[in-house]
């Protein structure tokens, strides 16, 4: 449920933007206000409070840093390709995060990390032909950034207790940011743009982070990155299906690429030997 809540963000958001009936600024402060109220609304009902702790204050700054820069990204990228970039930023960043807890880099690490990135030049190579390279080049450092936002926010939620009322939490301390969002967007959005956030925002986002949260104290760091693995192949299939995005051999070739690079990275080490199994 939750990585079909994952694929969901990215179907949604580019339907949204890519047809432009909605600015990114006023989708990502509908998202962020309509699943925070959808949140307390529910908490409320079960006498659970909503307002943010200190503790949750990195929760909230990953869940704004994540979703600002993944609407921003949606105007220059598809459904798919934002997709693939995103969680292979996500994976890449929690190796990182990871080496620098003291997680000694591999040789198959780095070299998973070289085919993901050469699948990565080679899935963005066609689309600078058919747009302005610096729009391409922009949308998908915005979800790079995205992606190291959401890793973080992953990161966090291993530790967590309370998986809806830390997502609660969090959502209610971004509720300012999505606010000002809206308020100093110019535009009106039209009623398709609004309810595609506001879907976004209370079923996709909102539910899908409580259910992600729920799950990841149960999950390592690296069987959490590699199930996130699979957003990118279900965001795919589903937007060629429903967007009529092109099912190419370079968007096929690209992601079988990146997939398969971050997958090396998950070779686990034999505890007895240290050796790569």
């Amino acid at each position: 449920m939750a990585i079909l809540a994952f694929a969901g963000n990215s179907l949604a958001t580019r339907a949204a933007l890519g047809t432009g009936t909605i600015e990114p600024a006023m989708f990502a402060g509908i998202r962020m206000v309509s699943g925070a109220a959808a949140l307390a609304l529910f908490g409320l009902t079960r006498g659970a409070p909503s307002l943010p702790r200190r503790s949750d204050l990195g929760g909230i700054a990953c869940l704004c840093l994540y979703v600002v820069p993944f609407s921003f990204a949606y105007v220059e990228l598809g459904a798919a390709t934002g997709a693939v970039i995103l969680f292979a930023a996500v994976q890449a960043t929690l190796i990182v995060l990871s080496a620098m807890r003291g997680s000694a880099l591999r040789l198959i690490d780095l070299a998973g990390l070289a085919v993901a990135t050469g699948g990565l030049v080679w899935l963005l190579a066609p689309a600078m032909a058919h747009g302005s390279p610096s729009g391409l080049f922009t949308g998908a450092a915005l979800m790079v950034a995205a992606g190291a936002a959401w890793a973080g926010y992953t990161l966090l939620g291993q530790g967590t207790a309370d998986a809806l009322g830390r997502t609660t939490r969090n959502f209610v301390g971004a509720m300012p940011l999505g606010a000002a969002l809206i308020a100093c967007s110019g535009a009106v959005p039209s009623g398709q743009g609004a309810m595609l956030a506001i879907f976004s925002g209370v079923v996709t986002s909102a539910l899908g982070y409580a259910i992600w949260y729920r799950v990841l104290p149960r999950l390592s760091v690296a069987t959490a990155g590699a199930s996130q693995l699979l957003v990118p192949v279900v965001a795919a299939a589903i937007a060629v299906l429903l967007f009529g995005e092109p099912a190419s051999i370079r968007l096929a070739g690209g992601t079988l690429l990146i997939l398969a690079g971050l997958a090396a990275t998950l070779i686990p080490k034999d505890r007895s030997t240290g050796e790569n199994r």
